[in-house]
């Protein structure tokens, strides 16, 4: 008489111990590579805001994704980068008549923001492929790590996209073109944080109710739209105006919002509407995380998930207390740094936190490898 196969349920308490020690372990790396991916992302998001702050983003005017990976290493070679400076608008209406030291500075802001993204690209892509061809990443994840991956290609081309709009007409780069380029860094940041969340073991806890699920949803979208309207002030350099609070222009509600035609471009390019929109975007977000807390502290005090959205609400409220320090300070660089970083920060744990829901209702072996 033959003897049926073993199957996941049928093999031998040993064989399944092992297997999900094995699952384990590869998580474990798994997990630790996503962590040093997501903290040199972090990196890149901080100097990309820094290059932006010290106006250094269109020292480097052409577009060499192989041969730029080495800066100038001769004084001729420092010259023709220096030439190519003087012919984009910012030198001939900004930066008349600097010096070459001086352009070296901006340069080398640029410079680093370039090799960081370069080195994210095989700091993602040479694992990943290790991992593939040995059997550690699981068939459910193979997908959303190659799309990252070519997520994070297609991003090299909205970068320079993004840079070529200051080249030509302007003395910086479109707000329109900074606010998609930075949304989408920081939707890479959010997908690696979900992917990574969905490898840590969950929490034995009471399950959550649907509302609240979906109030985790909403917030951790809702950040990453914030990211996206604080672009828009950045590449407007809209914080350096109105730098009162609470009060803007001394109203709550400031006049001439909507005084360009047609009415909506005011949303994008009137510099008081601008601010005026994100700072709406602070509120909503600051009433969503407190509405948050107080149904969970509410319906399950003392859960894992309700910790977790109290935690949520103090990441947003300092934020928010960053962002007011930021503007009456009038954008000083460390400070406006801060707000960028506590910006991912804040991304980072509502997308966290939302996946630790998904983790609570998800069926049957869905955290099983395969």
């Amino acid at each position: 008489m033959s003897s049926a196969p073993l199957t996941a349920t049928t093999a031998p308490p040993s064989a399944r111990a092992t297997d999900a020690s094995r699952i384990d372990a590869n998580r474990r790396l798994v997990r630790g590579w996503l962590a040093i991916v997501l903290f040199t992302l972090f990196s890149l998001v901080l100097v990309g805001g820094a290059t932006r702050l010290t106006e250094s983003g269109l020292s480097i005017t052409e577009w060499k994704p192989i041969h730029g990976a080495l800066p100038p290493l001769s004084v001729a070679e420092w010259e023709e980068e220096f030439a190519l400076y003087k012919q984009i608008p910012q030198y001939q209406q900004l930066n008349k008549g600097m010096s070459l030291d001086e352009f070296k500075t901006i340069f080398w802001w640029e410079w680093g923001h370039r090799l960081l993204a370069r080195s994210i690209g095989v700091i993602f892509a040479l694992p990943l492929l290790f991992f593939w061809v040995t059997g550690r990443i699981e068939r459910r994840i193979r997908l959303p790590l190659v799309g990252l991956l070519a997520l994070g290609g297609f991003q090299g081309f909205i970068g320079w996209w993004m840079v070529s709009s200051g080249l030509a007409d302007r003395v910086s780069v479109s707000q329109y073109r900074l606010a998609v380029h930075l949304t989408i860094a920081c939707s890479i940041f959010a997908a690696t944080v979900w992917i990574m969340r969905g490898l840590t073991p969950q929490a034995v806890d009471a399950a959550a109710s649907p509302a609240r699920h979906r109030m985790a949803a909403v917030i951790g979208c809702f950040a990453l739209f914030q990211i996206y309207l604080g672009a828009l002030v950045a590449g407007l350099d809209a914080g350096l105006t109105y730098n009162t609070w609470p009060l803007m222009d001394g109203a709550i509600i400031p006049g001439d919002l909507f005084i360009q035609q047609p009415w909506w471009i005011n949303l994008f390019e009137n510099v008081k509407t601008v601010q005026f929109v994100h700072r709406l975007g602070g509120y909503t977000l600051f009433a969503l995380a407190l509405i948050h807390m107080i149904a969970a502290l509410r319906t399950a005090p003392g859960s894992v998930h309700t910790r977790r959205a109290v935690i949520l609400f103090c990441l947003v409220t300092l934020q928010a207390a960053l962002g007011i320090t930021t503007l009456l300070l009038e954008v000083p660089i460390g400070w406006a740094l801060a707000h960028q970083g506590g910006a991912l920060v804040v991304l980072g744990f509502a997308v966290a936190h939302w996946r630790g829901f998904v983790g609570e209702y998800a069926r049957p072996g869905a955290m099983t490898a395969g």
